[in-house]
C-alpha cells in the first residue's frame, strides 16, 4: 500500500511515524511527546506532510484539531504501515523448535556420524520431531560446500576453512590404543616397544600408512608394522574386534565425562589401552557459513550438536 498518490512524491519512514502519531493523537503536542521530539519539529513535520500529500490533514476547531476526511481515509493505512515497519525492523525471533521442518545437512567422518546421530536424533524426538538429518562423509572441499548451501554444518577436525567460515571447538579428545578382549597386549600396561611390535590398522581416506603415532615411536628408534590401512574408522575398529591388530580410537581426557566417540568402541567390546608416548590431542568442532549465524533453526542445529558431543548425559 502506499500513502501517496503523486508519482513526484514519497514518504519515507520517520514521515510515515509522524502522520500515524499525528492521527492518533490529533495534537501536535501530544505527537511530539508520543515520538520523544519537541512540538516545533513535529509541526513542521506536520506542514511536510501537508505539501507531500496537498491536504491540511489537521485543522483547528475551537480549542482542539480535528482530522480532514483525507485523514480519516489514511488512518488505519498509517497505523497498518507503522506495524509492518515494527515487523521488519525488529530482531528476529529465535525459532520454536516444535515447529521447524527442516532437514539438515551434516558432513563428518564416519566415527564422529555415528556418534552424533543417536543424540540428534534423540534431541529431535523430543524438542524438533519435524528434523531430520543427512550426514554425508568427508567428501566436499567443507569451505566452498559450506558457502554454496551445499552442507549446512560442518563437525569434526576443522582445517582449511575458508576465512568467512565461523568455527566452534566443542571438544578435546586424546588418542587410545584398542584391541579385542585376549589380545597380547590387553590387560597390562602398554610400553612403547610391546605397542611398536604388535600389528595395526591405520586409518587414511588418502591411504597413507603413517601418522603422529609413528612419528612419536621413531623419537624412541621404534618402528611399528601396519599391516592394513582402510579409510573408515568403524570399518578399522571391526577389524581389531575380529582380529589381533591395534587400532586408535579416540576418547575423553582422564577426568572428563565419557565421549560418545567412544561408543561403537564398547559396543564392539574393545579395549582401550593408554599409549605411553605423547600424541597431540584431536579437537572436534563445528564450523559454518555466517549467513546462518542468526538463524533460529540452525542455533537449534548447532546447540543440539553441542550438546551431544560435549555432554551426552544431558541428552
Amino acid at each position: 500500500m502506499t500513502l501517496v498518490n503523486s508519482p513526484h512524491s514519497a514518504l519515507d519512514a520517520n514521515l510515515a511515524v509522524a502522520l500515524d502519531a499525528l492521527l492518533t493523537e490529533q495534537s501536535v503536542t501530544r505527537a511530539a511527546a508520543r515520538l520523544r521530539t519537541s512540538p516545533a519539529a513535529m509541526s513542521r513535520t506536520l506542514g511536510r506532510l501537508r505539501r507531500t500529500l496537498q491536504d491540511p490533514l489537521l485543522v483547528r476547531a475551537g480549542q482542539t484539531m480535528v482530522p480532514t476526511p483525507r485523514a480519516l481515509a489514511l488512518r488505519d493505512e498509517a497505523a497498518a504501515v507503522v506495524r509492518r515497519l515494527g515487523t521488519l525492523l525488529s530482531p528476529g525471533e529465535g525459532a520454536d523448535p516444535a515447529t521447524l521442518r527442516s532437514a539438515f545437512t551434516l558432513q563428518a567422518a564416519d566415527l564422529v556420524g555415528a556418534a552424533l546421530t543417536p543424540g540428534l536424533l534423540h534431541l529431535a524426538r523430543q524438542e524438533a520431531p519435524g528434523v531430520s538429518f543427512r550426514l554425508r562423509d568427508e567428501e566436499l572441499e567443507a569451505g566452498s560446500a559450506l558457502r554454496d548451501g551445499r552442507i549446512d554444518l560442518e563437525v569434526g577436525s576443522i582445517d582449511h576453512m575458508a576465512p568467512e567460515t565461523q568455527v566452534e571447538e566443542l571438544v578435546t579428545l586424546r588418542m587410545m590404543a584398542a584391541v579385542r578382549p585376549g589380545h597380547p597386549l590387553a590387560g597390562k600396561a602398554l610400553d612403547p616397544a610391546r605397542l611398536a611390535a604388535a600389528e595395526h590398522v591405520s586409518v587414511s581416506r588418502r591411504g597413507r600408512f603413517t601418522g603422529p603415532l609413528d612419528t612419536a615411536l621413531a623419537g624412541q628408534n621404534l618402528h611399528r608394522r601396519v599391516t592394513a590401512v582402510l579409510p573408515s574408522h568403524l570399518a578399522a575398529m571391526t577389524l581389531a574386534a575380529r582380529s589381533d591388530v591395534v587400532c586408535l580410537v579416540p576418547a575423553a581426557l582422564p577426568g572428563d565425562p565419557e565421549s560418545p566417540l567412544t561408543h561403537t568402541a564398547a559396543a564392539l567390546g574393545l579395549c582401550l589401552l593408554d599409549i605411553p608416548l605423547p600424541l597431540p590431542p584431536l579437537t572436534i568442532g563445528m564450523a559454518w557459513h555466517p549467513r546462518h549465524a542468526a538463524d533460529g533453526a540452525h542455533q537449534w542445529l548447532r546447540s543440539a550438536v553441542r550438546r551431544t558431543l560435549r555432554a551426552p548425559g544431558s541428552t
